[in-house]
């Protein structure tokens, strides 16, 4: 027992610290593959790869000569055809790496920004409840850090400050506009009409309609926040980072967008937005 323990002593002593920040690195690289592949067709298809490789080193050991050979020029083009394969996720996974800013501490114009996003969440939030009240389908886009300019030239350039009436108005029922998303940046709406990607998530629910399905699509290749109203129930959700809350008032509308939204350094103003409105 003594020379195993002066053993395993032996090589304690020849880690170095950049072993240890070498395994901290690749532990964290894992983790976050393994949270974006989490509850994705990758989970299943990483299933199926690991499979591969169990069957080809089984094959090796048992000499299974045919089934071999077969196995090791398939794994000779795995790479690429993971490329092919793992497309939406790698995309995935890099815009996310392409959001991150060293400098986010700094931010000197949060404030201003506040400003205009609790404007703008405002007016959103009674637009939609506006709606949801007579079943007048909506999707509205708040774009995040990912800009949207391959949607935004779907559709029809407004560059109009938002307002509840003017939502409103683009969603009127058999006009040009209606079918599509609107684009909103800051405390503008850049466009209107836009068509955007639709998810490939088979596991959805059936009741889930065009609207839905891109909203959900639209989050999942960015960081935009997504408010949608049904045209067939009148239900307010938001869909981001590829997930849907459902059934939401206009009040927690309000709550939902100015949590995710508003900076941290004013967390206090989550609190103050005011959901009003004035009635005849």
């Amino acid at each position: 027992m003594q020379a195993f323990f002066d053993y395993i002593l032996k090589y304690i002593q020849l880690i170095r610290i950049t072993d240890i920040i070498d395994i901290f690195v690749v532990a964290i690289i894992i983790y976050y593959i393994l949270a974006i592949v989490k509850e994705t067709r990758a989970k299943q298809l990483i299933k199926g790869i690991a499979l591969v490789f169990a069957v080809f080193f089984i094959s090796q050991w048992m000499h299974l000569n045919a089934l071999n050979y077969i196995l090791s020029a398939t794994l000779q083009v795995g790479a690429f055809a993971l490329v092919i394969i793992f497309q939406p996720e790698l995309r995935n996974l890099l815009e996310r790496m392409g959001r991150i800013k060293v400098g986010r501490l700094i931010d000197f114009g949060s404030d201003t920004l506040n400003d205009e996003l609790e404007r703008s969440i405002e007016s959103i939030a009674v637009a939609a409840e506006d709606m949801s009240a007579t079943k007048t389908g909506a999707l509205m886009v708040i774009e995040g850090e990912t800009k949207l300019g391959e949607y935004i030239s779907t559709g029809t350039v407004l560059d109009a400050s938002v307002s509840s009436a003017l939502l409103e108005n683009i969603f009127v029922p058999n006009t040009p506009l209606h079918d599509g998303a609107v684009i909103i940046r800051g405390n503008k709406i850049i466009t209107a009409g836009c068509l955007l990607p639709l998810t490939s998530n088979t596991n959805l629910s059936r009741d889930l309609g065009t609207r839905h399905r891109a909203a959900i699509g639209l989050s999942e290749v960015t960081d935009a926040v997504i408010v949608v109203v049904s045209e067939e129930t009148g239900k307010i959700s938001v869909a981001r980072e590829g997930s849907l809350t459902r059934n939401l008032s206009g009040e927690a509308l309000t709550r939902l967008l100015a949590r995710i939204l508003l900076k941290p350094q004013n967390d206090d103003a989550i609190g103050k937005i005011k959901f009003w409105r004035t009635r005849s």
